[in-house]
């Protein structure tokens, strides 16, 4: 795979967020809803679509459950189902939502406090210090911060090798000062115009404009996308779809929520170009 630029996704693929993203999905929607889902469906919210905002994500599972205590009968697999085929994201979710009759639809509205949980999931993810700092105001809880339980996927000879031969980017659903921190302790130094975040763009995955932009930025030609969701390979396509005048490539990496043989298929059928077991294996790959 020929390429002068790689644009990389963080979570699943520089760091590990099993345990600090999506401990804090299950916790916050558990705290505030009394009841979560089971850490399995935070991946088939995330194969939906529409969902690479963690915060969007939680207020999702969130509605689900709050849904189903209003009698929603339906299982995870269905509704996310649903949100996939209303072309994914949190407003196919509310979409699935009005299965309910309209007083229950009221009953959920009334309970559904997406302000609480967002503030819930910020105190749990960033801990007391850092929602102080980037937040703002104390918060609502006191935890240590699953932010420091995020090990780190690429090795440093990946780091060296990868900024040496190619220019490199970010591309990720964070919030610009949690990606900066991801950054700096997988040690990858990639100057603010070559990243996007959360703050930097309103459309998210899979619409192509970032990865677009950061490919004129760099004045390449042929761009590899790396990411760990569907999502991140549906932005390669779209971003190839676009614009003619450069190949896209979307690699999906093996370290996030889709793994194995069953990753595989999920890739292989949104048109991935080529799957690794992590980010490390793009040395070889590409060239």
């Amino acid at each position: 795979m020929q390429v002068d630029a790689v644009v990389l996704d963080i979570d699943g693929v520089l760091v590990d967020v099993a345990d600090s993203y999506r401990r804090a999905i299950l916790e916050s929607v558990e705290r505030v809803c009394g009841k979560t889902i089971d850490r399995s469906a935070i991946q088939l919210f995330k194969n939906a679509g529409g969902f690479n905002n963690d915060w969007e994500l939680t207020n999702a599972a969130a509605l689900y459950v709050l849904a189903r205590r209003e009698g929603l009968d339906m299982d995870v697999e269905t509704f996310t189902d649903r949100i996939a085929a209303g072309g994914g994201g949190i407003d196919a979710a509310k979409a699935v939502a009005r299965d309910l009759p309209s007083v229950a639809q009221a009953r959920v509205r009334d309970q559904w406090d997406t302000d609480r949980l967002r503030e819930t999931f910020q105190a749990l993810y960033l801990g007391e210090e850092l929602y102080r700092e980037l937040e703002g105001g104390a918060p609502p809880l006191s935890a240590p911060g699953y932010i420091h339980d995020e090990p780190t996927l690429i090795e440093p000879a990946t780091v060296a090798d990868l900024t040496d031969r190619f220019d490199v980017g970010v591309l990720t659903g964070r919030p610009a000062a949690e990606a900066e921190i991801a950054l700096e302790r997988v040690g990858l130094d990639v100057p603010e115009d070559r990243r996007f975040t959360m703050d930097d763009w309103e459309e998210g995955k899979p619409h192509p404009r970032a990865l677009v932009t950061l490919a004129e930025r760099f004045d390449a030609d042929r761009v590899a996308f790396a990411g760990d969701t569907l999502d991140d390979v549906r932005t390669a396509r779209n971003a190839d779809d676009e614009d003619d005048s450069r190949v896209y490539y979307g690699v999906g990496v093996l370290t996030g929520g889709l793994t194995g043989d069953d990753g595989r298929r999920a890739y292989t059928e949104v048109g991935v170009d080529a799957v690794v077991e992590d980010v490390n294996e793009l040395v070889e790959l590409l060239s």
